[in-house]
């Protein structure tokens, strides 16, 4: 039941070029970094990433897309990442883009074997519709686009409308960071980062989870666990250094007011 690993490397030496990753985090919150910079560093290429976002440029998942190590991304969202973008429309990755709700229930679908759901969002849409780019040519133009979704009105909420079928997503290995976890591979995640992360864990064949903390079992109130430990298969403790990496995504300041050489009057504060 002793599921820690002793260094990243060692958690994620067997996944193979072109396997199938669902990754937690949003932007810089609740990134499994450590994680992605031991695949980096074994020279792991050729994946396909799952993830709400591919990080930003040099840090998360951009330090993979940087390195030429992804091929295909399913996503909700490009910004704040500028080489993505880049590689995007000169045609060197593939993006399935898809609505941020959409994507997560796709996950969690996945891992409770749902295979398959309807959806209002996106019905009537390119979403459903069809034609969004997947791929571009390097001339630009459209090198492949996604196929039409299966549409299917249903009479519910008061209305009748068309819901369109979306697919679940399973994938080989699920990479999450957590704040604690024992080592029987419960996991409780701090604040914002329970966004992705426990639907990546929930989505992967093999989950293995980076954890700030690492307490024995029975520590961790059952109502503190967010993603259970049948769900997760790896746990790796990091360092204090590790934890404590949490770059700023933007710093947004304003200018101190210019102190006053006015004495404020009498009976009031300044």
């Amino acid at each position: 039941m002793d599921k820690t690993y002793a260094s990243a490397a060692w958690a994620v030496a067997d996944i193979p070029d072109g396997a199938s990753l669902a990754v937690g985090g949003f932007g810089l919150s609740g990134v499994p970094i450590v994680l992605i910079r031991a695949l980096l560093a074994q020279g792991t290429g050729g994946l396909e990433v799952v993830s709400n976002n591919c990080g930003v440029d040099g840090w998360g998942l951009g330090e993979l897309l940087a390195a030429g190590r992804i091929r295909r991304v399913i996503a909700s969202y490009i910004g704040e990442n500028k080489e993505f973008a880049r590689q995007y429309l000169g045609g060197e990755v593939e993006v399935e883009l898809t609505p941020q709700g959409t994507l997560a229930e796709r996950l969690r679908a996945g891992g409770v074997g749902i295979p398959a759901f309807y959806t209002a969002t996106g019905a009537g849409t390119a979403v459903s519709d069809g034609g969004m780019p997947i791929r571009y040519a390097p001339d630009g133009s459209v090198a492949f686009a996604s196929e039409p979704k299966e549409l299917r009105p249903f009479a519910a909420f008061g209305r009748t409308r068309e819901y369109v079928l979306e697919q679940a997503i399973r994938t080989d290995y699920g990479l999450v960071r957590a704040a604690v976890g024992d080592r029987h591979g419960n996991l409780r995640f701090e604040k914002s980062t329970r966004n992705f992360n426990p639907l990546a864990g929930m989505a992967g064949r093999i989950t293995i989870a980076e954890v700030d903390e690492l307490v024995e079992p029975g520590e961790l109130d059952p109502d503190d666990i967010h993603l259970p430990g049948i769900y997760v298969d790896r746990v790796v403790q990091l360092t204090h250094e590790q934890a404590t990496e949490l770059p700023i995504e933007k710093v947004t300041v304003r200018p101190r007011p210019a102190a006053s050489d006015t004495a404020a009057p009498a009976g009031e504060d300044r």
